[in-house]
């Protein structure tokens, strides 16, 4: 499995998670499942209701919409992505236990050094991690 993620969408989620610095930024990410490969077409940004920079919830009337449109353009709801201001990217252990969606990829955007790094993982069972390669095209 690869995820084609295009560069003008990596900036766009990296400037978000940037501006809620120091506070997890957070939102959803929808395009196109095609056997082993999964081409990213849009990101939603969200409201963190949370404020925090340890965790995120994402506003319920948001995420409602987002699905509403994802439909309506014709793709599928691929994941979400979070940032770690000040920790790696990967999932942390409150990451793994609201995993609840098998079949979400869980993008996390540490800000942690000096270079971001994204990644993307699948989580089965709530602690089962995967990491996933992402490809910037």
């Amino acid at each position: 499995m690869i995820i084609k993620l295009p560069e003008k969408l990596y900036q766009q989620l990296l400037e978000h998670v940037q501006d809620e610095f120091p506070n997890e930024g957070c939102g959803l990410v929808a395009g196109v499942i095609a056997d082993e490969e999964i081409e990213v077409k849009e990101v939603y940004t969200m409201t963190n209701l949370d404020a925090s920079a340890e965790h995120f919830t994402m506003d319920p009337k948001e995420q409602f919409a987002v699905v509403k449109e994802v439909r309506n353009k014709g793709y599928d709801l691929i994941g979400n992505y979070h940032s770690h201001p000040f920790t790696p990217s990967r999932p942390s252990e409150e990451d793994k236990r609201l995993a609840y969606d098998e079949e979400a990829i869980y993008f996390i955007l540490s800000l942690k050094d000096e270079e971001p790094v994204l990644k993307a993982f699948s989580i089965k069972e709530q602690k089962k991690v995967t990491q996933i390669e992402i490809e910037l095209i």
